[in-house]
């Protein structure tokens, strides 16, 4: 990318930062100097996840910024101060609440009362069965059904799940990664079957799978055939699903399995430039598919890093989508981000400390300027939340958007010499791991070396000694520790919903027509051995009700599994 700061005016004068440099200087040798004989501070150092903190900042740590350059107008390039002129001016985030759990009869009661609850999006959480292609009666799943989400083996199930909530008028967030493909051509069907025509949904999937190869491990195919039904996702809903969110590219699990901030932002997107790259090969014009890219990344707990963090991720993705992609619509440099409070910020013991943790998080997200929110329930380190959780966390969305007035401003923290530092250096070192990433060719090549793991496991086991070491004090776990940790209710999924899904996958599998399964996968190990877009027959075999684990066995035999190398 270009760099046009030697040439470009910036916001103080040579004559001022002078004066002020040795203002500084002087106040360093002496009143700074005394106070620190009398009271030593409380750490030889201070930092971010990524950054050292320094004692105070002032124009000198900022000196080389240019207004229009570098923050600009929001709505405007670069886009640091937010995507809409008027952010939560006009309207606020949406406030979703990530559920689902059992069957799809259950999931669906869930995403009845949350709506009535006044949340205004769907979040669906599918069970890992779900998320490996599996079906719940397979000898892999079983232990497994309806734990953490919702299990879906077929359309049917997807019909439940939405029954009597109208898709024309819902947006839902699907986190499916590697079936993608499989869960929203169930989706578009089930939409069809209301009588909601392709173009009228709105939405997301995840689909972002090549994150699972660095952070989850839900993955099934090698990483190009992935990276393929990625791509042919991007392409199929560019022509037919316009208002949907092909791809949510996610720093989420990133920075849940160890990242820093600054490797979230850059592993993040060297896995969106390979998806980017993919797509185009496809022969799709960039500005006809990324307008539709959306993101989920993930707010911890140092407040001011993460406000920052999300400026700079919408300026640096506008740069490369400017400079690398060649985009021209001011919407393709756009980073819409949902953001989740830190899964691996909650803590088991004194588990209700995690609903002031979630507040900051939320509340430093809202100051970052996201544009849908979700909260990782308290009682989340222990099971999948309980109603009650669920409701505190939407409370605590609907409590930061109506009595803090925090959105009544927009980028209220620009201008802080702090905020506008940290910002500026989180783009600089993401740019130094986006230029690794390129040095080896791309995000694949990173992962299948298993470099980008290795890089995120160094930063989690620097964080964990950090912790042993009681170098950071984590409130309940390494300090102010007491008894007491359980909460009182805590959710567990009743084994007969997982009989129930079985014996309900059996009967549909009776009550097809099963010469039209066949045929349709016939059709679509065909089209996996060329070159066509995927998403067709897929939809075709979701039609005739083929089962998630038929369609991604039918795809399994042709890429073959994926087989992670060790990482030491």
């Amino acid at each position: 990318m270009t760099d046009e700061r030697a040439s470009q005016p910036t916001l103080f004068s040579e004559e001022a930062l002078a004066t002020l440099s040795r203002s500084l200087h002087a106040w360093e040798e002496g009143q700074l100097a005394k106070t620190l004989q009398r009271q030593p501070e409380r750490s030889a150092a201070f930092s971010t996840s990524s950054l050292p903190v320094q004692r105070v900042y002032t124009p000198l740590d900022v000196a080389e910024m240019d207004y229009a350059r570098d923050l600009g107008f929001p709505g405007e390039y670069p886009f640091t101060r937010g995507v809409q002129p008027t952010m939560y001016r006009g309207r606020f985030w949406t406030m979703r609440q990530y559920a689902g759990f059992g069957t799809a009869e259950e999931s669906n009661q869930k995403f009845r009362y949350l709506l009535s609850q006044g949340q205004t999006g769907l979040s669906v959480a599918f069970d890992l069965p779900s998320q490996l292609g599996y079906d719940s009666d397979d000898e892999m799943a079983i232990a497994e059904v309806g734990q953490v989400g919702v299990a879906i083996d077929s359309l049917y199930d997807m019909e439940t799940l939405f029954d009597g909530i109208p898709l024309d008028k819902v947006s839902t967030s699907m986190t499916i990664n590697a079936p993608a493909a499989v869960m929203l051509a169930m989706y578009i069907v089930a939409a069809e079957k209301q009588g909601v025509s392709a173009d009228k949904l709105m939405g997301t999937t995840q689909n972002d799978v090549l994150k699972e190869y660095v952070a989850r491990g839900t993955y099934i195919f090698p990483p190009a055939a992935s990276v393929r039904l990625a791509a042919d996702i991007m392409a199929y809903c560019a022509e037919h699903v316009p208002q949907w969110n092909t791809i949510s590219i996610s720093g989420y699990h990133i920075r849940d399995a160890g990242s820093t901030a600054a490797q979230e932002i850059g592993f993040t997107f060297a896995n969106a430039c390979a998806y980017v790259e993919a797509a185009m090969a496809r022969g799709v014009d960039v500005d006809k598919f990324a307008p539709r890219i959306s993101w989920i990344f993930n707010t911890h707990n140092n407040f001011f890093e993460e406000v920052a963090k999300y400026r700079a991720l919408r300026r640096l993705w506008a740069r490369l989508m400017k400079e690398r992609f060649g985009a021209k619509d001011p919407r393709s440099m756009m980073l819409r981000t949902h953001t989740q409070t830190g899964g691996s910020t909650l803590m088991a013991q004194q588990p209700e400390n995690n609903i002031v943790r979630a507040a900051v998080q939320t509340l430093a997200a809202v100051i970052g300027g996201v544009q849908s929110i979700a909260l990782s329930c308290f009682d989340e380190a222990l099971a999948l939340p309980t109603d009650d959780a669920q409701r505190i966390a939407l409370r605590t969305q609907q409590i930061i958007a109506h009595e803090t007035g925090v959105g009544d401003t927009v980028d209220p923290l620009a201008g802080s010499y702090f905020v506008e530092h940290l910002t500026n250096e989180l783009e600089r070192k993401a740019v130094e791991y986006l230029e690794q990433v390129d040095e080896m060719h791309g995000a694949v090549q990173a992962i299948e070396s298993g470099w980008m793991q290795t890089q995120i496991a160094e930063a989690a086991w620097e964080y964990q000694r950090v912790v042993d070491e009681r170098r950071e004090v984590i409130v309940g776990v390494n300090e102010y520790k007491e008894g007491g940790d359980q909460p009182q209710a805590i959710f567990s999924v009743d084994r007969r919903l997982v009989d129930h899904q079985i014996e309900r996958l059996g009967r549909h599998r009776k009550e097809r027509d099963i010469a039209a399964v066949e045929a349709s996968l016939a059709a679509l190990r065909a089209a996996c051995e060329g070159d066509a877009n995927l998403m067709p027959p897929i939809i075709e075999a979701v039609r005739a009700y083929a089962t998630l684990g038929e369609i991604c066995g039918a795809m399994r035999g042709v890429f073959g599994e994926y087989q992670a190398p060790t990482v030491i």
